[in-house]
């Protein structure tokens, strides 16, 4: 009967102890999750070093995780993130603007351009589809009968690298 007793007041005290511990217990600095807005600075690079955007000596880049309005791999690189941490990833193509794809790069007979237009490589254009959505296209070739447009994102089919600081949790 008292082995029993001692059993059972060991057993209590050791649950009041694990439930004074749990409720005493800090918890760690916030992390960032999904449905939390951010505000982040970041950099973004190319393989070769160039840099393709930043937001740095402007306001910084504020967003909702989970809401899909950014590139997938940026958003999951801010996921888990501290205030005040600073991290660089790399996100290939797949998880950025998806590859080059070929389908997208069009050639067009000058005869079909408005008139007028003088294309040059390097201009943007914008292009209506089937549907009635506009399109923006760069000439990426001229000639005397066609010029060659891309539909592609002009990040598509590259690895792209981030310096990424968390500035605030909402």
């Amino acid at each position: 009967m008292v082995k029993k007793i001692c059993v059972v007041s060991l057993g209590i005290l050791l649950l009041v102890t694990v439930l004074m511990i749990g409720c005493t217990k800090e918890e760690g600095p916030m992390r960032a999750k999904d449905g939390d807005t951010v505000k982040v600075h970041y950099t973004g690079t190319l393989e070769d070093g160039t840099v393709f955007d930043t937001s740095v000596e402007r306001e910084p880049l504020e967003f909702t995780l989970g809401e899909g309005t950014l590139i997938s791999g940026f958003e999951e690189a801010v996921k888990g993130m501290q205030v005040g941490q600073s991290k660089t990833v790399t996100i290939p193509a797949e998880e950025a603007y998806g590859p080059h794809r070929d389908d997208l790069v069009l050639v067009i007979e000058r005869d079909q351009l408005p008139e007028g237009l003088n294309p040059e490589v390097g201009q943007q254009l914008q292009m209506q589809q089937t549907n009635d959505r506009t399109i923006a296209v760069i000439v990426t070739d001229v000639s005397e009968t066609t010029i060659t447009v891309d539909a592609n994102h002009h990040l598509a089919g590259k690895d792209l690298t981030f310096e990424i600081e968390l500035l605030e949790i909402k």
